[in-house]
């Protein structure tokens, strides 16, 4: 047994890898985050070095690893795998202790997970047929308009005059932006309609329950977006302080839970 334990949680995601190292207490002591390019198993080699780093740690001290997201199974460090599904859930229980709906906007898909008051996932659905409302929507979208994605959460926050979009495709949606260009429409307008369109396609996705819960990277570098989800369901939304991360330390607590119960490596699962 390592003298100083910690556990790793190691979310693959099609557009970024997350890492999150947690000590014996749950505690988020070391985090990273990377693009996954095209060798997951090297970004989430490389992660999880710079995560550890930050926790002062070495390989010597992880008790257990555990991995999620698209390219779990890519991840070759990890002990096991857990799905995105029990993996948010976990993660957003551990700062939300309640029963609690939970949108996670992710790079290729979104997801509504509604868990009881002890953490029990109730049901979930998840969108993984098309690009609309995701990250990847946004990042397409931003490649159209030439305006860095990192700059689009300011410029929506500024619109006056929001402009309603009424396709969902993402081609279709690069046409009537290009059109609405054409017909002197404000750039910020035109932004703040993006991000309405995301929101609204992940609420027809599912009913909400009383205590809403925001995660992804998507939300973390967007947070106009928080806003107007607030809006539009009328109450408060919450979101913890590493919304990215959600997935990462999900798999981490898990990690946690099987060294606990098993006194080391348990059987695999995929739940």
């Amino acid at each position: 047994m390592s003298l100083r334990p910690v556990f790793a949680g190691i979310d693959v995601g099609s557009s970024r890898t997350k890492v999150a190292v947690l000590d014996e207490g749950g505690g988020l002591v070391g985090r990273c985050v990377r693009p996954s390019g095209i060798d997951f198993a090297e970004a989430a080699e490389s992660c999880l070095e710079s995560a550890l780093n930050m926790a002062s740690a070495t390989r010597a001290d992880i008790a257990r690893t555990i991995s999620t997201g698209y390219g779990r199974k890519n991840a070759s460090v990890s002990n096991d795998v857990r799905t995105e599904i029990a993996c948010h859930g976990a993660g957003c229980y551990r700062f939300f202790p309640f029963a609690i709906s939970i949108i996670d906007i992710g790079g290729q898909d979104n997801k509504i997970i509604k868990l009881d008051d002890r953490g029990r996932r109730l049901s979930f659905k998840m969108n993984r047929k098309c690009a609309a409302g995701t990250g990847a929507f946004l990042e397409e979208m931003s490649l159209r308009l030439r305006i860095p994605l990192e700059d689009m959460n300011d410029l929506a926050s500024r619109s006056t005059d929001m402009l309603k979009l009424g396709s969902y495709c993402t081609v279709f949606t690069a046409t009537e932006v290009l059109q609405s260009i054409r017909h002197g429409s404000k750039v910020e307008d035109i932004i703040k309609g993006l991000f309405y369109s995301v929101i609204k396609r992940v609420l027809e996705m599912d009913s909400l329950t009383e205590n809403v819960v925001m995660t992804g990277g998507v939300v973390a570098h967007n947070p106009y977006l928080i806003a107007m989800a607030e809006e539009m369901i009328g109450r408060k939304v919450s979101v913890s302080e590493h919304p990215q991360l959600t997935g990462a330390i999900g798999a981490a607590l898990f990690a946690i839970r099987d060294y606990r119960e098993n006194g080391g490596p348990a059987v695999s699962s995929a739940e």
